[in-house]
């Protein structure tokens, strides 16, 4: 499947059960890459805006490139109160944006999606002279028997997850990207906590869920729920995640 058109099927999920990102983000930006409130982002794999909402409550102006339109279309209608708020019809190899025209590029759970050479001409078209990159990635951290029995669901059931997990955020990988430049990483915590219902709508919301009608989506959600009945606290269990920031000027 194109990797644009994963998540055309699942953006109710999406937008209702994934994670934000920590605003400890900003403070990193801020010091090591002079963020300002007056800075241009451009969102690269903007989605529903999850990763823009935090620059726009800094009080950036945020151009939301996203090649889905479905996930375009929920971005715009959760940002139609932010006037500085601009949705793109573009991806990471073409943006459309202007040459010279943002302070900052950044992407958060995308950057795998991305043709790396195209996508390093791109950013750097971009991009103003000095401006900085950063790739973001939430990731499940937990090791408990929850953790581990939710991993197992993934690998038993998940359509190609075991081949996007080896490539997400690996440090080879944002290396060859930044091809020599100083690139530094910072990592942060947070979590969220699910009833089955929210459990159920955040595994749905991962592109490599089986959608309905898939032969293994109905026994992926039998193990989910023998999962969580087996290891809920009080009706709910704990997704910890570990935000990785990878960023650097091109």
């Amino acid at each position: 499947m194109n990797s644009a058109d994963r998540f055309s099927d699942r953006v109710d999920d999406y937008v209702r059960y994934r994670p934000g990102y920590p605003r400890e983000l900003l403070e990193v930006l801020r010091k090591d890459c002079a963020l300002t409130s007056a800075a241009a982002i451009a969102d690269i794999g903007c989605g529903p805006g999850n990763l823009a909402k935090l620059f726009l409550e800094n009080g950036n102006t945020v151009f939301g490139v996203e090649p889905n339109a479905e996930m375009r279309m929920a971005g715009e209608r959760a940002f139609q109160g932010y006037p500085r708020f601009h949705p793109v019809d573009g991806r990471a190899e073409t943006t459309s944006l202007p040459p010279a025209s943002v302070d900052f590029v950044v992407a958060g759970q995308a950057f795998h999606w991305f043709e790396p050479t195209a996508t390093r001409a791109e950013f750097r078209r971009i991009l103003k002279s000095g401006g900085c990159v950063a790739l973001i990635w939430n990731e499940r951290a937990g090791a408990s028997a929850f953790d581990n029995a939710y991993e197992a669901i993934l690998v038993e059931h998940g359509t190609d997850y075991k081949k996007i997990r080896e490539t997400r955020g690996d440090q080879e990988s944002i290396a060859a990207f930044f091809q020599g430049e100083e690139v530094r990483r910072a990592t942060f915590t947070h979590e969220q906590w699910f009833d089955y219902e929210g459990l159920k709508g955040r595994l749905l919301s991962s592109s490599y869920a089986p959608a309905s009608g898939h032969p293994s989506h109905e026994p992926m959600l039998n193990d989910l729920r023998r999962v969580f009945d087996s290891h809920h606290e009080a009706g709910r269990v704990l997704f910890q995640y570990e935000t990785t920031m990878w960023y650097g000027r091109l």
